[in-house]
């Protein structure tokens, strides 16, 4: 699963990373700890604008919801969306043919269990960089307004041998997307076979991980302050394999 991410940087460094232009640079904050249930506003990167940032809100409204009480029931369910499924799902099968986007992160967080305890962690890229979990969005009109809202939820797989201690009880991940494969994701001419051969477990060489504070969920979301990505040791937890 991924509830909880963050993307801390600059949006200068996060336009250069994807050589983008953010559109929207006067609503973006850094944040250390978000967490999907707050609807959070994240930067994403569509393939309507491949070469524009925005900053969607998560948990994916689907076009066709009638009014604003479904829309607020159903999004509680659409954070994120299964690989296995999601060709299949009414709230994700016209999204994933038409509208897929990069959602912009530099980690995220996951629950190992031990010893009938539960242990967060932070998880990121060896080299430090924002990179991009494989998304869908669409765009969501209230029906007798002009108000238009445009939603996006994360894709999930199945965990790599890293994500698999950590989050050990599901043993799920979200699809991190190589750079090689971040600009094909975009693309509107794929088919079925060619996307799901990009939704697959990342190179677990390629991250890292470590225990953080309890802190992520305990002192609220959407998090300014950087402690909540500090490291912390718990006595009796063993260490990853790695």
């Amino acid at each position: 699963m991924c509830y909880y991410s963050s993307i801390s940087v600059g949006f200068r460094i996060i336009e250069t990373r994807f050589g983008v232009e953010f559109v929207q640079r006067e609503s973006y904050q850094p944040v250390y700890s978000a967490s999907a249930f707050t609807y959070p506003r994240m930067p994403v990167i569509t393939g309507e604008e491949p070469d524009r940032l925005s900053m969607l809100a998560w948990g994916l409204i689907p076009f066709w919801v009638k009014d604003e009480t479904s829309a607020r029931e159903l999004r509680k369910r659409t954070v994120n969306a299964r690989a296995e499924t999601i060709f299949e799902k009414p709230a994700f099968r016209h999204s994933i043919m038409n509208k897929r986007c990069l959602v912009v992160v530099d980690g995220f967080f996951e629950w190992r269990h031990e010893n009938r305890q539960s242990y967060p962690y932070y998880i990121r890229l060896k080299d430090g960089q924002p990179f991009a979990l494989a998304g869908i969005w669409d765009r969501w009109q209230e029906p007798g307004t002009e108000k238009e809202i445009k939603t996006f939820a994360v894709i999930t797989t199945s965990a790599n041998p890293l994500m698999a201690q950590i989050h050990n009880t599901r043993k799920r991940m979200p699809v991190i997307l190589s750079r090689a494969d971040e600009q094909r994701w975009l693309r509107k001419d794929l088919g079925r076979e060619e996307i799901k051969s990009m939704l697959k477990p990342y190179e677990e060489r390629e991250m890292q991980a470590h225990p953080v504070g309890r802190s992520v969920v305990k002192l609220g979301l959407n998090k300014t302050d950087q402690s909540v990505l500090e490291k912390k040791e718990y006595p009796g937890l063993m260490p990853l394999l790695v």
